[in-house]
């Protein structure tokens, strides 16, 4: 059996029993719920008076016109992405909050790659862009990229206040000194890392507009 059949044997069988294959789809999309649902629990009552606390301090960033600046690598780029299209449209009446997401500007990053190497590609840009009183937020499955590592010292040496997003157990940015809120989602499957990440940084976004609520009204 060839690796694609080992991994969907019903499409490769003679005869296929349609109702236990959805059987097994249910379940199992039953179980990745229910997983994905107690994880996030977990990380709300494990770290939700952290997030409370980063946000009323990303809050006073925001409304002394700071910028928030948001990088990650893969998936996390994405995420990334997002973060910084939350905040800069955020509906609901709110005012749109500057935000700029590192990856967005593919000529810089392929640039910096080429000429000088991908581990400083974000804290280039940091140093470029970024002044005191910004925010930084770097996304991170394991918490091991070296770029981002680079990124969080820069953003520190030049008074950023900077958040960290993280599975597992927080990998290398816990144990940096440059980062100053870590949130880690302590789950083994990059799947339901990835997806509580997203909680984390929606609930940090909601939390934001709450704090400066009284400045859009």
């Amino acid at each position: 059996m060839t690796g694609v059949e080992s991994l969907y044997p019903f499409l490769y069988a003679d005869q296929v029993d349609v109702a236990a294959v959805l059987a097994q789809v249910s379940a199992s999309t039953v179980a990745k719920a229910r997983e994905i649902t107690e994880l996030r629990q977990r990380v709300l009552a494990e770290q939700g008076e952290r997030l409370d606390r980063c946000a009323a301090q990303m809050a006073e960033r925001f409304a002394a016109g700071g910028r928030l600046l948001s990088f990650g690598n893969g998936g996390s780029s994405t995420d990334a992405q997002e973060v910084a299209g939350l905040f800069l449209s955020p509906g609901g009446g709110h005012r749109p909050l500057p935000a700029l997401c590192l990856t967005n500007d593919i000529a810089v990053v392929t640039a910096l790659t080429n000429d000088i190497g991908f581990d400083v590609v974000f804290a280039r840009q940091l140093a470029a862009l970024s002044r005191p009183g910004d925010i930084a937020v770097g996304l991170s499955t394991s918490g091991n990229s070296a770029n981002l590592l680079a990124a969080f010292d820069e953003a520190a040496r030049r008074g950023l206040l900077t958040v960290g997003v993280a599975g597992y157990d927080g990998g290398r940015m816990a144990e940096l000194d440059s980062v100053d809120h870590l949130f880690t989602v302590p789950s083994a499957s990059v799947h339901r890392v990835q997806e509580a990440q997203t909680t984390v940084y929606h609930v940090l976004w909601e939390l934001v507009l709450d704090r400066l609520r009284g400045d859009n009204t």
